[in-house]
């Protein structure tokens, strides 16, 4: 995924899975089955993916995967789904609301794993806009994919607001926390279709 062209044609194959595995789930309550042997070799390395659904500019679903355990083409038909239909923040897609989504399609880079001495250290390490953050605590783990800085500039209200998201106080620290940085590519179909 390095050309222009090349990236143009991946991302919008990733969108046409991505709506194709909604429309399908409406019909078969499943994610669309991909063949990923009829598709090209870009589309069939391992990679993660986040789909997020966007209702007249209003969130409407968001789920993925953090660690690449699919083919990309496979992932996409999941995210898609989950976001539509399993993410417990909202009630499932309706058929009467498929033509008016918007979708967002982000492909995850591999996870980098962070060494940090304390907080302020980490908050130098953040690129805002760029990366996405995975804070480890225990058994519990949250992330905030790269666009969240759009609503979160600063480095240290990103964080506070990711601790919260993973059940934490804001104000938290400990040596035992672990973290992970990633950045993604983004797809998206903007526009609702007629």
């Amino acid at each position: 995924m390095h050309s222009p062209e090349r990236q143009d044609l991946v991302g919008t194959e990733l969108l046409r899975l991505a709506r194709g595995s909604i429309e399908h789930g409406l019909a078969h309550s499943e994610p669309l089955p991909v063949r990923c042997d009829q598709l090209p070799a870009p589309l069939t390395e391992p990679r993660a993916t986040f789909t997020t659904l966007r209702l007249a500019g209003e969130l409407r679903g968001c789920c993925g995967a953090l660690e690449a355990i699919r083919p990309l083409a496979e992932d996409v038909a999941h995210s898609s789904f989950q976001a539509a239909f399993r993410d417990p923040r909202f009630t499932p897609v309706g058929e009467h609301e498929l033509a008016a989504l918007a979708l967002e399609v982000a492909v995850l880079s591999p996870m980098e794993p962070m060494t940090v001495s304390d907080e302020q250290d980490l908050l130098e390490q953040l690129r805002p806009g760029t990366d996405g953050l995975v804070i480890v605590a225990g058994t519990k783990r949250a992330t905030f994919l790269p666009k969240v800085w759009e609503s979160l500039p600063r480095a240290s209200e990103f964080l506070a607001a990711l601790k919260t998201k993973c059940g934490l106080p804001a104000d938290y620290w400990s040596g035992q926390l672990e973290f992970r940085r990633y950045r993604t590519t983004s797809f998206a179909d903007v526009a609702p279709r007629p």
